[in-house]
């Protein structure tokens, strides 16, 4: 899998890949969060991280990752894409080229923390509230090789 850097042409993109993975999965979210969350997304989150993107055969990238100081702070893969390896290839890219040893996961997210424990993180601390202060608890794990 072709894993290259995203530019800020990209964004569009990406933001569209974040809604329709978001409303997938993040199924305990309420509809004025995704509204609130995608402008500070575009416009602030996305150029606070190192983004990363896997394209599929057409050049259209399928999902995308952003770290920032060893951490994982976002990972969204094309609900069309989910299941082909595209997370685990992400994933894996970011520990080994770019030293990611922590991600945060919402509790409620249970597909990202079984997945990312698959990929060798455990958990080693929880938050009551999510980085805007909801009441969306994070789990904050570590991989355990760590």
């Amino acid at each position: 899998m072709n894993i290259g850097s995203v530019e800020k042409k990209d964004y569009l993109a990406l933001i569209k890949i974040w809604e329709e993975s978001v409303r997938a999965t993040h199924v305990f979210l309420k509809e004025e969060d995704l509204i609130a969350l995608k402008p500070l997304i575009l416009d602030h989150y996305f150029d606070a991280v190192h983004l990363t993107g896997v394209r599929n055969a057409d050049g259209e990238i399928t999902g995308f990752c952003g770290v920032h100081d060893n951490n994982i702070e976002m990972l969204f893969v094309s609900p069309s894409a989910r299941g082909t390896g595209v997370g685990t290839a992400l994933t894996r890219h970011a520990i080994e080229k770019q030293g990611v040893t922590r991600v945060d996961v919402n509790e409620q997210n249970e597909q990202a923390l079984g997945f990312y424990r698959h990929m060798g993180f455990v958990v080693i601390g929880r938050s009551p509230l999510d980085g805007q202060g909801k009441p969306y608890p994070l789990l904050h794990m570590q991989l355990s090789s760590v």
